[in-house]
């Protein structure tokens, strides 16, 4: 005999809903090992789409190494509470940003919790903290299926879908099947496929490289029957604007890797919005997000 619904469930379940309404797409980067450049690829997304004008969100869900706030500079910031509510940390020009780094004692504190506790942080970084309305929540996921990715499909089912960040590498490649794999077993549509590091660009005469090879994603997202959505190069001031705080897209905005990010952007925005205005043909789903 099931067991009934507690009346606590039920307003935990309605607090839930009630955030998720106001968030018109939700877009989950993940990745199937570490070390892809999967945060780098999630805070520059975000950064786009706010700076394209949307109201966005990114939510660090990597619980145990929360690095997105130290690609925003924000990495010493504390939350603030408002009617029961956390308030995100606002980044230029207009982003909210949510991460376990916020609440912990200092930057060097370990988390040590198992898979049910992750899921209870998880909800509450959805229902607890006061998103208001956004056009675009980009959830940065930790490597990997684990506990976390587990809690966002059970937590929100109609997720507009995932975007899976590899990098031209066969171990990288063979990794990001798994991803897409696991988000048709969780029934999370797949956005598409981004080729990160793709050619090392020569700061001094522009040259591109091949290092971890080229092409690789584009191969896979077509074999696994997935959009394959852009290649982003490796450049250094990648990595030194990620390390200064501040997201290639809004350093050097004419950089052959914001123009990547700008181009992935629009096609992302292009998909979930034709996805979205598919779903609503259907009668049962005139009521957008539940």
């Amino acid at each position: 005999m099931a067991k009934p619904i507690s009346a606590e469930q039920i307003e935990e379940d309605t607090k839930l809903q009630n955030s998720l309404s106001k968030i018109k797409h939700v877009v989950i980067v993940l990745s199937g090992k570490g070390g892809v450049g999967k945060s780098t690829v999630a805070s520059n997304l975000a950064e786009t789409l706010a700076m394209d004008g949307y109201q966005t969100g990114i939510m660090d869900l990597d619980i145990t190494g929360p690095n997105i706030p130290k690609m925003f500079h924000v990495e010493d910031a504390r939350l603030t509470v408002e009617q029961d509510k956390l308030i995100p940390v606002m980044v230029p020009p207009s982003l909210k940003l949510m991460s376990m780094a916020f609440l912990l004692p200092d930057k060097d504190s370990a988390v040590l919790w198992r898979g049910p506790v992750k899921m209870g942080a998880v909800r509450q970084f959805i229902e607890d903290v006061n998103w208001g309305e956004l056009d675009f929540l980009v959830i940065d996921m930790p490597p990997g299926t684990g506990d976390e990715a587990l809690s966002i499909a059970q937590l929100i089912p109609k997720a507009d879908g995932a975007v899976i960040v590899t990098t031209p590498q066969d171990v990288s490649l063979l990794d990001s099947r798994k991803s897409v794999t696991f988000a048709a077993e969780v029934h999370i549509p797949v956005i598409g496929l981004i080729e990160n590091m793709s050619g090392f660009v020569c700061p001094k005469c522009g040259e591109v490289t091949d290092i971890f090879k080229s092409g690789g994603g584009e191969a896979t997202a077509k074999d696994m029957n997935i959009q394959f959505l852009g290649k982003v190069p490796l450049e250094a001031g990648v990595v030194s604007s990620s390390d200064e705080g501040m997201p290639i897209v809004l350093q050097d905005p004419k950089s052959k890797s914001a123009e990547a990010f700008e181009a992935i952007a629009a096609k992302i925005v292009k998909t979930v919005e034709s996805d979205t205005a598919t779903r609503l043909k259907d009668p049962t789903e005139k009521e957008g997000k539940q």
